[in-house]
């Protein structure tokens, strides 16, 4: 029986739970729940729906649906959080935590990963459900399906919905803004809460 913590999404389609590897993606999941306790995800908005391939928040300025800087926006600076064993770490000048590549979890539809910059190590806040075996998105592949070079693409695993898929597939059918891929109508993350 696992002994890791559940996080429960309430959302305006609906809630989904969670389960957040913290046995096996340490720093990822630390600092997830970090940002949950500090309450950062609670009044944001769903701010990018690509069907048939993911879902993704965590931006703090999707909180306002009309701020252009939606989908930019990071976890605080230099801010500090606890690891499993107690000892604190911190985020970087951007807010940003290294890439956790220790174990081979593979972006298969219901995982929560961590979105990036498109860069190595720009992992902050936002992260996404996976819709697809994305398994370009895996640390551990070099080429995408059609042959194509993807080493910049890689977003560590770190959890994995558990109950609730079906909300999870309903924004996911939800109309998006071209190009931007933002629901037509908000969704909004009312609360997020850790449970065990």
């Amino acid at each position: 029986m696992s002994t890791n913590p559940f996080a429960l999404f309430d959302t305006s389609e609906g809630s989904f739970k969670a389960e957040i590897f913290l046995d096996k993606m340490p720093l990822t999941a630390s600092n997830f729940l970090d940002l949950v306790k500090l309450g950062f995800y609670d009044g944001q908005h769903i701010h990018r729906v690509i069907q048939g391939f993911m879902v993704q928040f965590g931006c703090p300025y999707s909180r306002e649906v009309t701020d252009v800087r939606k989908g930019t926006g990071r976890a605080p600076p230099k801010s500090r959080f606890a690891m499993p064993d107690g000892k604190k770490t911190k985020r970087d000048d951007n807010g940003f935590i290294p890439d956790e590549f220790t174990v081979n979890l593979a972006n298969i539809p219901g995982t929560l990963a961590m979105a990036n910059e498109n860069e190595p190590n720009t992992g902050s806040s936002q992260f996404f459900i996976n819709l697809a075996y994305n398994n370009f998105l895996n640390h551990w592949v070099d080429v995408d399906e059609d042959g194509e070079p993807c080493q910049d693409q890689k977003h560590p695993v770190f959890g994995y919905v558990v109950d609730g898929w079906d909300v999870i597939l309903k924004i996911a059918r939800t109309r998006v803004t071209v190009p931007d891929d933002y629901p037509a109508i908000p969704i909004l993350v009312h609360k997020v809460t850790i449970i065990k």
